[in-house]
């Protein structure tokens, strides 16, 4: 990895033969660059994403690393955050003691065991060293006369872009100046419909645009613009010349390639992004990268050749010392005694056990008490003998970390058994709303949809709902249309002023009533009309994919789901899929607080796909053929659970059977509760909250409605792990809405088919949640995306902060902070755990390298119980 590579800083001005490279092995560069950025989707479809994604071959130390010493990044907890974490008691410090322990015993120092530990322990307590000390004048002599330290094989040195070492007259570094520009540039190629004029030549893809109007540029010189006036018309031989041009040896390629992805992770993100997404747009990476470094020529020409090259830097011996001195209780007369050999060890071993190497040890502690927390509550449940009544209900959630407490409020107002399910249902869909000629996929992103369901009704129906929607959009579209022209939109204030200025007083005193009533009357004007399902196979040349499923394709999908949730006996007379969504208003990030793996779709649709497909009668009898007996008097219905207020919505209530309508008035009797106490644990988390709330549903509601509102609600935050087991294994247990809850029970999966499936979708998407909110708390500005109270916009694809930042590609601020000063978002890594014996586990990690890598380098903590109700951490 360039990353992390050592940079041949002497061959730099040696090279100066020209670079011959194949177009072939400069993509291959580009494809193996591209490792260091991840895929960034447009926000409207906002969907989870490692950062780190294609880094996992590496240790997460070994990341952390190229980053500390590339960007500037650090990924590892902030000392205030650790500090924080230990006085709410999240840390036990005699876990922290035994971390030491063990990299003590692991390593090779001479130094004495009690001096080294006396030393570490000072150093854990994060405290800086007294600015007095390392100023002092006596430490200064004695480091004057230190001939240097030997740090060889301890740092290495990687390659930054040459714009990054030089400054302008203004002393602005000039790769800030070639960030501006390309931002400018990818603004107006990327832009999906925000402005009212698209970029000329957008059609010849991005290079070519670009290459026809930077000529014309009034923000570049004259000279600069004159440097790239015979520049190539292909980006591949463009990015060629100017490799060669700015003298980077081949060994040194792609890691100068990574340091240019990384200036601006978000941009290139989304070039990533589209170049996978679209066929016509495969090379736009290529493109990307051939105008950034075409620029960077244009703009260092007039610098090069540099007149002082990179050199290594040298260790500063005074903090080291001073540390032994602080930390060590080590005197001068003490340390004037040591031989060069052992002042060279003890300097060393201060060098090693830095700060970063004790926020390492914090986090690990951290996490592994979070783990035995966990353990004390699931093991606890195993000696518990649960007599179950017969359930009156089942109900199957998604395994969103919003589903648990809702599920845990449920079960307790009487029998109703709760699941857990990856919440696209194990349907590989892309849906189409009535009345809408386009679809969108609705399913985790890192697959596929190959299968188109649309909604459709009555004919005569269907024609005046589409007049209706029509006007609408023309509305919309009239109104955009005069804001983004110059005569029109000095009219438009004096024709839409009055109402909107209704509007902005409504919603802003009245949020709830206020938006109440706009929801009424878009409602009672559009009147959607009842809709049924394209569940089955129709051909149509014209779609990219099947309409509808196939007979046996119907019953594949729905013995995988049942199988999944592990229900295939002992059903109750009424089966709920409940999807899952969430409610806000004015907020860019919406779709983030949807289902976090689907890329912003809600997951109501594909419930009702499963549920429809459940009562059809052909689909029954094939399953009971093959053993699962679906009674005849059990109904299977959909819902969506709105996690922003807790409430359940039905979408699909078939004719219902009599011991099934007895089930659906219970829980329509009890859900009123169930939304109340959930509303009122998950409330007393917000900030600003009081605490003992009057009516929680009111509060859940004004949250959901208020345009001012910053956070309607947590998302996913504090997520920490992932359990694969029975419900058993966790009902009653408050896992305070921390943990994804999948049902999985290992004596139904001889194979271990079952489990190897779970870990390859949903163990990934939850990975991804879990580093994308990791990332956002530990390095906001560079992973987050800043305060929503100062985000712009941008291109209607994502949001910068001002008009001129990288196009931001984590979590906002107010997804993870309480405070300006505390997190409310707890950055440990995924701890999974799976009930089920050893030899699962060992196979698992055996036939699935990708996860096997995972484990072992350190980007999730697994963990088992087996049979006996044993714990092993792997």
């Amino acid at each position: 990895m360039g990353v992390a590579s050592a940079v041949r800083k002497e061959d730099y001005k040696k090279n100066t033969r020209p670079i011959i490279l194949e177009e072939k092995d400069l993509n291959v560069l580009v494809e193996s660059a591209s490792q260091v950025i991840a895929p960034l989707w447009p926000i409207g479809s906002f969907a989870a994403r490692n950062p780190w994604l294609g880094l996992e071959k590496l240790s997460f130390d070994q990341v952390a690393v190229g980053l500390k010493q590339n960007r500037d990044v650090d990924i590892y907890p902030g000392a205030s955050m650790i500090l924080s974490a230990k006085r709410k008691g999240e840390i036990d410090e005699a876990i922290l003691n035994l971390e030491l322990q063990r990299w003590l015993d692991s390593q090779s120092f001479t130094i004495p065991r009690d001096v080294a530990e006396r030393f570490c322990q000072a150093a854990l307590k994060l405290e800086e060293l007294p600015s007095e000390l390392l100023s002092s004048q006596e430490v200064e002599k004695v480091v004057e006369g230190f001939d240097g330290l030997n740090t060889e094989g301890v740092e290495a040195f990687s390659m930054q872009p040459i714009s990054a070492q030089i400054e302008n007259q203004d002393h602005e570094k000039l790769i800030h100046l070639l960030d501006h520009h390309i931002i400018k540039w990818c603004k107006l190629y990327l832009d999906d419909s925000q402005a009212g004029w698209t970029m000329p030549n957008r059609e010849e893809g991005f290079f070519r645009a670009w290459q026809r109007l930077v000529r014309y540029d009034p923000a570049l010189t004259k000279n600069e613009r004159e440097r790239l006036k015979d520049w190539p018309l292909e980006a591949e031989e463009a990015l060629k010349k100017a490799i060669s041009r700015l003298k980077i040896t081949e060994s040194d390629i792609q890691s100068y390639l990574e340091g240019h992805l990384m200036s601006l992770p978000g941009w290139a993100g989304m070039m990533l992004y589209r170049s996978r997404q679209y066929s016509q747009e495969q090379s736009l990476l290529t493109e990307y990268l051939a105008v950034r470094l075409s620029l960077e020529w244009a703009l260092v020409k007039p610098y090069l050749p540099l007149g002082n090259q990179p050199t290594e830097e040298k260790v500063s011996v005074t903090p080291l010392l001073a540390a032994w001195i602080h930390w060590g209780e080590l005197s001068i007369e003490e340390w004037s005694q040591l031989s060069t050999a052992e002042q060279n060890e003890y300097l060393l071993f201060a060098y090693t056990f830095d700060e970063k190497l004790c926020r390492k040890l914090w986090l690990e502690a951290w996490e592994q008490t979070y783990t035995e927390r966990l353990s004390q509550k699931l093991l606890s449940k195993q000696q518990e003998i649960n007599y179950k009544k017969a359930a009156l209900a089942q109900l199957a959630f998604c395994i969103d970390v919003r589903s648990e407490p809702f599920r845990r409020q449920l079960e307790k107002q009487g029998p109703i058994e709760t699941i857990g399910i990856a919440g696209f249902f194990g349907l590989p869909i892309a849906t189409s709303e009535l009345g809408s000629n386009h679809s969108h996929a609705s399913l985790p992103v890192i697959l596929k949809p190959q299968h188109k369901i649309k909604e459709s009704a009555d004919e005569n129906e269907l024609q005046s709902y589409q007049e209706r929607k029509q006007a609408v959009n023309s509305l919309s579209y009239t109104f955009k249309t005069m804001k983004q022209n110059v005569l029109p939109s000095l009219l438009l204030p004096e024709l839409s002023g009055p109402w909107l200025s209704l509007q902005m007083v409504a919603r802003s005193f009245v949020p709830r009533s206020a938006n109440r009533v706009i929801r009424n009357i878009r409602e009672t004007w559009l009147r959607k009309p009842n809709t049924e399902l394209s569940l089955n196979h129709t051909h149509c040349s014209k779609a990219e994919i099947p309409v509808g499923f196939t007979e046996t394709e119907k019953v594949n999908y729905a013995r995988q789901a049942l199988k999944m949730m592990g229900l295939t006996e002992n059903f109750a007379p009424l089966v709920v899929i409940c999807g899952h969504g969430s409610q806000s208003i004015n907020n860019p990030y919406a779709s983030a607080l949807d289902c976090g793996a689907c890329g912003g779709a809600a997951g109501g649709f594909n419930a009702r796909v499963l549920a429809g497909l459940c009562n059809l009668p052909e689909v029954r009898k094939e399953l009971a053929a093959e053993g699962i007996d679906i009674p005849k008097d059990t109904v299977f219905a959909a819902a969506e659970h709105n996690t922003t207020v807790d409430e359940l919505d039905w979408l699909y209530v078939p004719e219902l059977s009599e011991t099934a309508q007895e089930a659906f008035d219970f829980i329509e009797g009890v859900m009123p509760k169930v939304s109340e106490k959930a509303n009122e644990e998950r409330l007393a988390y917000l900030p600003n909250v009081q605490s003992q709330l009057k009516n929680p549903q009111a509060e859940a509601h004004r949250f959901a409605e208020d345009w001012s509102e910053v956070r309607p609600e947590w998302g996913l935050a504090r997520n920490a792990a992932f359990i694969i087991g029975p419900r058993e294994l966790t009902q009653d247990c408050d896992l305070e809405g921390r943990a994804f809850l999948h049902n999985y029970d290992w004596k139904q999966d001889k194979t271990g088919d079952l489990l190897a499936n779970i870990i390859a979708g949903p163990g990934t998407v939850t990975q991804w949640i879990n580093l994308q909110y990791y990332a956002s708390t530990v390095a906001p500005h560079y992973y987050g995306s800043g305060n929503k109270a100062t985000q712009t916009v941008t291109s209607g694809l994502g949001v910068m902060q001002g008009n001129a930042s990288d196009l931001l590609t984590g979590l906002p601020w107010q997804s993870v902070m309480q405070s300006d000063h505390e997190a409310y978002h707890s950055p440990l890594r995924l701890q999974i755990v799976i009930q089920a014996p050893s030899k699962y586990i060992e196979r698992l990690l055996k036939n699935d390298s990708s996860f096997r890598a995972k484990v072992q380098n350190g980007w999730v903590r697994l963990a088992s119980i087996n049979s006996q109700g044993r714990w092993r951490n792997w």
